[in-house]
């Protein structure tokens, strides 16, 4: 089961989340050209050594960086595996608070629907 995102993604996420919403890091070894997840806070490497890492989120921060209150009279966020007997599928979706739908998206696993919802919001300007 997929608990991060993957390099290209945190790529991606980096340029338009802020860092401080990570959780764990990609460390890239100079020598080897390997990169590798860890979990320790990315505001925690070194300036200088900034050139070697990436930030990276797991399941938990993509969460926190989604909305998810209908307090605001806007929207609400679901995510659930629909089937969860048969093959595995990820539905991200936000509804108003009358359950209309706003916008869905799909995925294999939690991690990858939740980083598509978070371009989709990006792009509405929603985020």
């Amino acid at each position: 089961m997929k608990s991060f995102t993957d390099l290209e993604q945190s790529k991606k996420l980096a340029k338009i989340l802020p860092i401080k919403s990570a959780d764990m890091f990609w460390y890239k070894d100079s020598v080897i050209k390997e990169a590798n997840p860890r979990v320790m806070s990315y505001m925690q490497i070194p300036e200088r050594q900034s050139m070697y890492y990436s930030p990276c989120w797991s399941l938990t921060a993509l969460l926190d960086v989604l909305p998810v209150s209908c307090d605001d009279g806007q929207h609400c966020l679901a995510l659930i595996n629909p089937n969860p007997n048969d093959k595995t599928e990820w539905l991200c979706a936000y509804e108003d608070c009358k359950g209309d739908l706003i916008m869905e998206c799909y995925a294999d696993n939690s991690v990858d629907v939740c980083y598509e919802m978070i371009l989709k919001l990006h792009e509405l300007k929603m985020l």
